[in-house]
């Protein structure tokens, strides 16, 4: 019996969780180079300062770092270069009517291998979030742990010897 295969991340964007307010998530496929691929499968990329734009009816995915293969030759690629990422039509007309409109941005939250071993990745259209915002999410957060902590407290009892 074939074992079922999962998709595997190798890379996620954590701060894009913390400066911006996720409004909707789509899958994209990614152009990539030979040695890009390989450097990809190592795990070396850094999603950390990315964007996506669309112009002339074209994703392109800007500012994400994946280093050059280590065992790769004077061919190797460019490591920040804009890398297309493939959508339907009616995807980037979604999207260009939304980031214009709505003053919406695209942030990738991560890049993985789906199961038939293609490059992914998982776009967002975000919404900066204010410095206050950042405050409130931290406070709801640490609110929600405390409320874990007491419940799971609560739930072992007293110790016996007080």
């Amino acid at each position: 019996m074939p074992k079922k295969q999962e998709e595997i991340v190798v890379a996620t964007n954590r701060k894009a969780f913390h400066d911006y307010a996720i409004e909707e998530r789509m899958e994209a496929g990614i152009v990539l180079l030979g040695t890009e691929v390989k450097s990809l499968r190592e795990g070396r990329i850094n999603l950390k300062d990315s964007f996506a734009s669309v112009d002339k009816g074209v994703v392109r995915l800007h500012n994400c770092h994946i280093s050059p293969y280590t065992h790769g030759n004077v061919m190797n690629h460019d490591p920040l270069r804009p890398r297309k990422l493939l959508l339907h039509k009616k995807e980037i007309n979604k999207l260009i009517g939304q980031t214009q409109q709505k003053g919406l941005t695209l942030v990738p939250l991560r890049i993985y291998f789906s199961p038939r071993g293609h490059a992914k990745v998982e776009i967002a259209l975000a919404k900066g979030k204010k410095e206050y915002d950042r405050r409130e999410t931290i406070k709801t957060r640490e609110a929600g742990r405390e409320m874990e902590r007491a419940m799971k407290d609560g739930k072992r009892g007293k110790p016996k010897g007080s």
